[in-house]
């Protein structure tokens, strides 16, 4: 899944969820499973997720939502073989990225 987000060095829940296209609960909830994500909190408790909590979400996203992993089967994928995992989630972006560009381009044939 491509994340359409501006270059910032924080982003709200609510961007965030948006750009997931889930609800912010989702997020919450995720955030309170998987150690991986840690987004900063304000005085007010608004959290803020910087870049690389917005990779990490990404790949939860593909082993949850994309691939069907359960939560639990997700955190055990993550722990064990998180580079291996990681390495193939970027491929598999850049495969993607070269698909839409591919389509973009017969669209303006």
């Amino acid at each position: 899944m491509h994340v359409d987000l501006p270059e910032k060095r924080y982003y709200g829940i609510g961007e965030v969820a948006k750009a997931f296209g889930v609800n912010t609960s989702l997020i919450r909830f995720w955030e309170k499973e998987f150690d991986v994500l840690q987004p900063k909190k304000n005085a007010k408790g608004n959290r803020k997720f910087t870049p690389q909590d917005i990779k990490n979400l990404q790949l939860i996203y593909h082993l949850v939502k994309e691939r069907g992993f359960t939560l639990e089967g997700a955190k055990i994928h993550l722990k064990e073989d998180k580079q291996k995992t990681l390495s193939n989630f970027e491929v598999i972006q850049k495969l993607q990225k070269v698909k839409a560009e591919l389509l973009k381009i017969k669209e303006q044939l």
